[in-house]
């Protein structure tokens, strides 16, 4: 910019009236606020935005969902009242493209707007530090150079349709971060004008490493397609259907295979954000973020000549000081899961220097200054570089901030499932490689407890506690998660030089330094984050508050009153411990040992107790295979003499082993009109007992010979897995019922099925993977008990009539208990 020493006039406003502004990036945090503060702010702008479709919303639908819907426009809408949606759609449109993409993706409309375009912020970036290497590559590193090739191929189209018109001004967003976190100061420089000066890695904070960018990009492209390949080798996807198992058991061949695709995948996904921090780290920048933006802007000044080019780095962007009010954010950025996590007492040490700075600034700052660097103009001598950040000119310590946050939760505490006030620690600063190495040493004593009490037969509230330890796990890895992501961040000693972004603030009048902002002297750092940011960072985390009562109290009585609404249509219940506390092998040890003398009912129990285990590894790898199995041993029964054994079963046994609680629920379901449907793989005979409670009874079906016994072979296939949801779902069609108003109640992870079919899953007494699952998808869980004590052995009663011993015992007992 030509003459900084004068003041611009007109002021920011005026002399971007009226102008056509073409916005990426405008669903994000920054983007949105731009958008904003153009339609607030700047009289008469026309805002077009790049908005990539979705499978489910266009461009225009994005843009009114993502950016309008926002809190961020209620001012705006509060200050234009009724006219605010004619407003808007008067000066605001949206376009679809992909910056990800060649050409961007633009259609006719899209070409048109770009091509008479004044100005154009690319905002949009993979801002994630754990972004996908190629994904980074893509969005960060060509991105902005594909925006500067489609202004340079829609030169001709400008000039026709803005004859006499500058070129269009592209403002292009990185990060301070691209000069690294090295020591020093990192001046406002490309770069490559860095290397001109002579500077280089060890005599300037501006990471200057020579790097062959054409190759780096063919190498990101070419390590996507190679860990796709590798991800289906055998080896490889033998551990993701192992894994899949240990997660769901016996859930369905089709649940498992999506999830062995879902971990294939995420492994796919997890080798390219490794990749990137390795390539990153090795060439001197902390992460693929900042590695991936630095070499976007070495690639976009190739086009200087062509387009005239402004580059707007911020340093941490968090919530508003001021505009559009203050504390406002979108997501969770750096700092966040941080400050929540200290605050919950999940995160007891992080790494960091306390006399190092931690450069943050408000969101609203860096959209001044990105209005301010638009209404001067590109300088004619070459593109120009702005740093937006506090820490040279408003220093925030690490170890000022943490005593800020640590004072404001000591005050203002969040509180645990108990009503308790959390206590959060005192960080003691230690070295980044210390505490990763504690954190990993507790994920992995973690994970192997949970896999030790996975293998346990563990149900009801013992197996929830598996899952509370699965969640401390997960906490575990979460935290080491951070300290890898952003240990260099709170580690760093870099300082990035604001002098020329002081010098265009120095040109400002009086009016445009209160509506446009940016001076980063302006922060009061105990005011921004005692009265401002952490306020709005605990309104956002959704945690308590307030000492009242646990709000899993309150969920859990929602959850039932929605269960048991009258608009529900049908409740479908699984048996085996979901309602009664047995199982297929119980039943037949009762029914053969019905009529055994003494001696064979004993060499029946030893005959079952030894195929046990085998019965229970046959169980865990296929229910079906298990029940159709199993049921051949009924082969040779009588049929007639089943039935009436079943009758007596059912009153004897199942009754007495019933949870009331479950029967009372199904009566209760009864009561509000609801169809109450039996889902279950027990035999038919053995369930007729409980037909007076189900308006159906789906199960397995034994063949019957002429000669009135059974043949050990299956009529009709016990409903286990997906068969369960393809059953309810095919009585609900032929019934005229709907399946999201369905409730379904289950015990195991093979009935996740039926659980993930119906609208409203209520997991009873679950197993540990089933708890494990309910609790990560937020289902109710019912703990159902049984009346009385369980019998050592399922054995039915002895048959005095075939039973010589038991007639004598009988006998003497009435004898010694007999008159006199």
């Amino acid at each position: 910019m030509a003459g900084e020493e004068q003041e611009l006039r007109p002021g920011i406003a005026e002399r971007l009236t009226g102008r056509r502004f073409f916005v990426t990036g405008a669903t994000g945090f920054l983007g949105t606020a731009l958008v904003e503060r153009l339609l607030r702010c700047v009289p008469e702008a026309q805002v077009t935005v790049l908005v990539r479709p979705t499978r489910r919303a266009d461009a225009r639908r994005r843009a009114e969902r993502e950016i309008l819907r926002n809190d961020c426009f209620d001012r705006l809408r509060s200050e234009l009242g009724p006219a605010f949606e004619e407003v808007v759609a008067s000066r605001l449109q949206a376009v679809p493209g992909d910056v990800g993409s060649e050409g961007l993706g633009l259609d006719e409309a899209g070409r048109v707007a770009l091509a008479e375009a004044d100005v154009v912020i690319h905002s949009a970036a993979t801002v994630a530090f754990d972004a996908a290497f190629d994904s980074a590559v893509e969005v960060n590193l060509l991105g902005p150079r594909r925006v500067a090739d489609c202004l340079v191929e829609l030169a001709e189209e400008r000039a026709r349709r803005r004859p006499g018109a500058p070129p269009t001004h592209l403002v292009s967003v990185s990060t301070a971060y691209v000069a690294g976190t090295h020591q020093g100061r990192a001046a406002e420089v490309l770069a490559s004008q860095a290397s001109q000066q002579g500077g280089g890695p060890r005599t300037h904070a501006t990471v200057t490493t020579e790097v062959d960018i054409p190759a780096e990009v063919a190498a990101a492209r070419r390590l996507r397609a190679d860990l796709q390949a590798a991800s289906r080798e055998g080896p490889q996807l033998a551990r993701f259907q192992a894994a899949a198992r240990r997660e769901l058991g016996s859930a369905g061949i089709h649940l498992l295979a999506e999830r062995v695709e879902r971990l294939r995948e995420d492994w796919v996904r997890e080798q390219l954000v490794e990749a990137g921090r390795q390539r990153a780290q090795a060439l001197g920048w902390p992460d693929a973020y900042a590695f991936t933006k630095a070499l976007g802007e070495r690639l976009l000044v190739e086009r200087a000549g062509e387009v005239p080019i402004s580059v707007v780095r911020p340093s941490i962007i968090e919530s508003a000081l001021a505009e559009p009010r203050p504390g406002w954010i979108r997501g969770f950025r750096m700092a966040e899961p941080i400050i929540v996590s200290y605050a919950r007492g999940l995160l007891r040490q992080f790494p960091g220097l306390p006399e190092g700075v931690i450069d943050v600034i408000p969101v609203d700052l860096v959209v001044a200054a990105l209005l301010a660097v638009a209404a001067a103009g590109p300088d004619p001598a070459g593109p120009q570089v702005f740093h937006v950040a506090s820490g040279v000119r408003n220093p925030l310590r690490y170890g000022q901030l943490v005593d800020l946050v640590r004072e404001w939760f000591t005050a203002h505490p969040l509180y645990d499932s108990d009503g308790q006030p959390i206590v959060v620690p005192s960080w003691s600063f230690p070295g980044r490689g210390r505490v990763q190495r504690q954190l990993r040493r507790t994920t992995q004593a973690l994970g192997g407890l949970e896999r030790l009490l996975g293998s346990l037969p563990l149900r009801g509230r013992p197996a929830e506690r598996l899952g509370e330890l699965e969640e401390r796990r997960s906490q575990a890895e979460r935290a080491l998660s951070y300290v890898e992501l952003y240990g260099a961040y709170t580690e760093t000693e870099a300082l990035f030089a604001v002098d020329r972004l002081l010098g265009l603030w120095e040109r400002l009048g009086p009016a445009d330094r209160e509506a446009f902002c940016f001076d980063p002297a302006v922060v009061d750092w105990r005011r921004y984050v005692h009265e401002i940011h952490l306020p709005s960072v605990v309104a956002h985390a959704r945690v308590r508050t307030t000492p009242q009562r646990s709000p899993l109290a309150d969920r859990t009585a929602r959850s039932r009153q929605a269960v048991l609404s009258p608009e529900r249509h049908l409740a479908a219940f699984d048996l085996e411990q979901t309602l009664v506390a047995s199982n297929v092998v119980e039943t037949y040890t009762w029914l053969a040992s019905r009529h055994l003398p003494v001696a064979d009912r004993l060499a029946l129990v030893a005959r079952v107790l030894a195929a046990a285990p085998g019965l229970a590894a046959l169980d865990r790898r296929d229910r079906g295979d298990f029940l159709r199995s199993f049921y051949r041993r009924f082969e040779g029964a009588d049929a007639e003499q089943l039935r009436a054994d079943a009758e007596e079963l059912c009153q004897r046994f199942l009754l007495e082993r019933a949870f009331p609680e479950g029967l009372a629920r199904v009566r209760r379901h009864r009561a509000l009109g609801h169809r109450t449907v039996l889902l279950t793989g027990a035999l038919d005979l053995v369930v007729a007992g409980l037909r007076p409670l189900f308006d159906e009874i789906i199960c397995a079906e034994l063949a019957e010979g002429a000669d009135g016994r059974l043949s050990g072979h299956l009529v009709r296939l016990p409903p286990t897995g997906e068969a369960r949801a393809l059953a309810l779902a095919e009585y609900c069609a032929a019934e005229g019922l709907r399946l999201e108003q369905a409730v379904a109640y289950a015990d195991s992870a093979s009935d996740l099925p039926l659980l993930e079919a119906v609208g409203y899953p209520v997991a009873v007494n679950p197993d540990a993977r089933l708890a494990a699952l309910a609790r990560r998808r937020g289902w109710p869980v019912e703990h159902w008990g049984r009346a009385g004590t369980r019998p050592w052995l399922p054995l039915g009663p002895v048959d005095p009539g075939r039973s010589r011993w038991w007639t004598r015992l009988r006998q003497a007992l009435e004898t010694a208990g007999g008159p006199g």
